[in-house]
């Protein structure tokens, strides 16, 4: 991919606690981009993570942005942003990203990929106005409760629940890189997360958070992603909250491991290249066509 451009940008982000930036990347292909892709990211997942996708949605012609979530990474900057809940990155992280993106390519249509956290805030309609295709990978309404297997459940309910809240009190952020959860992350984003967690319809049940209401407004066409291995995004749960999308056209895929060749896909497999490769052509012609009709 050595032919492709890549730039490093930075994204203001207004913000309840001072403005502050996003720093990301653009990809762009050597000929003139044909339509935008925005990389929304997952919880307590580095920016990175993502450059092999991007390379890929770049080589077919998009103009693609990627960042990472104010206060993810170590743990200077999880300190820093202490106070970033998991609703400031859908509602000021996301927002801000797809602003920036719709402001630096006027003319071309715009698509976004949301993994996650980041697919959530999409479907809740804070990407952007000019949004032609979604398309979310493992973005489901996860209740604790309800995982299986139960290893999986007492992992989150226990392991995130419990231990999570006490040593993230300790430290005064969520140290992930220490017990396996990836980056780390401010410590009111790991609180919030836990207490939507526990819930039985997660954010939707938050009385403070208009979830219903704004997933009910989108109509931007979906294409909802999940994996038959993945157990905090099942199909029953990524129906759960697509179910919602009362004006959104919906698509609904789910890649089993023997369909791309692996042994397992999980909750960020389908964003390796390692893994997940084979499925990557299937999302970008879906946005490709989105994009087109635009």
């Amino acid at each position: 991919m050595d032919s492709l451009l890549k730039q490093d940008v930075r994204i203001p982000v207004p913000s309840r606690y001072g403005s502050s930036e996003l720093e990301g990347h653009l990809f762009l292909p050597t000929a003139d981009p044909r339509a935008v892709l925005t990389i929304h990211p997952a919880t307590a997942t580095p920016e990175r993570f993502y450059f092999s996708f991007a390379e890929a949605a770049a080589a077919r012609g998009f103009a693609v942005i990627t960042y990472g979530f104010r206060g993810v990474g170590d743990r200077t900057e999880a300190r820093a942003h202490r106070h970033i809940r998991m609703r400031d990155w859908i509602s000021e992280d996301v927002a801000a990203a797809g602003a920036w993106a719709e402001e630096r390519f006027t003319d071309l249509p715009h698509t976004a990929l949301g993994h996650s956290v980041g697919g959530h805030a999409l479907l809740l309609g804070y990407g952007g106005q000019r949004l032609s295709g979604i398309a979310t990978v493992a973005t489901a309404m996860v209740a604790a409760r309800q995982i299986a297997p139960r290893s999986e459940r007492f992992r989150v309910e226990v392991g995130l629940g419990v231990f999570g809240r006490a040593i993230t009190r300790v430290f005064g952020y969520m140290p992930g890189s220490r017990v396996g959860l990836g980056e780390d992350i401010p410590a009111a984003a790991l609180y919030e997360w836990t207490k939507w967690l526990r819930r039985p319809h997660f954010f939707f049940d938050d009385p403070s958070f208009d979830a219903e209401a704004r997933a009910s407004r989108l109509r931007t066409p979906v294409l909802a992603i999940g994996t038959s291995d993945d157990p905090w995004a099942t199909q029953a749960f990524i129906d759960a909250i697509t179910d919602r999308l009362r004006l959104a056209p919906v698509t609904r895929r789910t890649f089993a491991p023997e369909e791309l060749g692996v042994k397992s896909i999980g909750h960020h497999g389908l964003m390796r290249r390692s893994t997940a490769e084979a499925a990557w052509p299937e999302i970008l012609d879906w946005l490709d066509a989105r994009a087109a009709e635009e």
